[in-house]
């Protein structure tokens, strides 16, 4: 099995995992899907569209969610993270809800948790954020703080699953095309 094939499988049934349905007790829970966007094209300024292996691996995220049961899907306002999501919202026939940055990065990670609680309790929900919000994201939805991504690192997918009275539990795969070995800058 190819290097490529190995790691949808393994995100695939890390996702499926989560969502299959489970007893009585557990059916409330509430699955997150945290990814950050797909590999952009050019630098970070000027809301970029994604490069050719963005929109590759945009794909690779809709064929792991294939089988998911999407209840919605939470982006940022910058186009990356919308063309990313965009055929996962398609095949599952959904709009994303779309939250600003414009409060800055604290206040956006609180208001993408403030959204999957109000609206997405009991569900699975996708949330397509950037390399400075990922982690906080997860952290604010009550799961363990996580390092934010190397610069060059877009395969990473977050399976957090909230469950009235438990603990969060998360589960890490990656999709898509392997990532490059991370840059110098990188602190990992």
């Amino acid at each position: 099995m190819s290097e490529r094939n190995r790691g949808a499988l393994v995100a695939a049934l890390a996702v499926l995992a989560a969502v299959v349905p489970a007893p009585a007790a557990a059916q409330q829970a509430t699955t997150v899907i945290v990814v950050r966007h797909a590999e952009r094209a050019g630098e970070a300024a000027g809301d970029p569209v994604l490069s050719p292996a963005g929109e590759v691996r945009a794909q690779a995220l809709a064929n792991v969610l294939a089988f998911t049961r999407l209840t919605g899907i939470v982006t940022s306002q910058a186009r990356r993270t919308r063309l990313t999501a965009e055929p996962a919202a398609r095949a599952a026939g959904l709009t994303p809800v779309v939250v600003s940055t414009a409060g800055g990065t604290p206040g956006h990670v609180q208001a993408v948790a403030d959204t999957v609680r109000a609206r997405f309790t009991g569900g699975t929900v996708l949330v397509v954020g950037h390399s400075n919000t990922v982690a906080g994201i997860v952290r604010a939805l009550g799961g363990p703080q996580l390092p934010e991504p190397c610069d060059s690192e877009f395969s990473a997918l977050f399976v957090l699953v909230l469950r009235p009275g438990a603990e969060p539990s998360l589960t890490r795969a990656r999709y898509g095309l392997e990532d490059p070995p991370p840059g110098a800058a990188c602190l990992r």
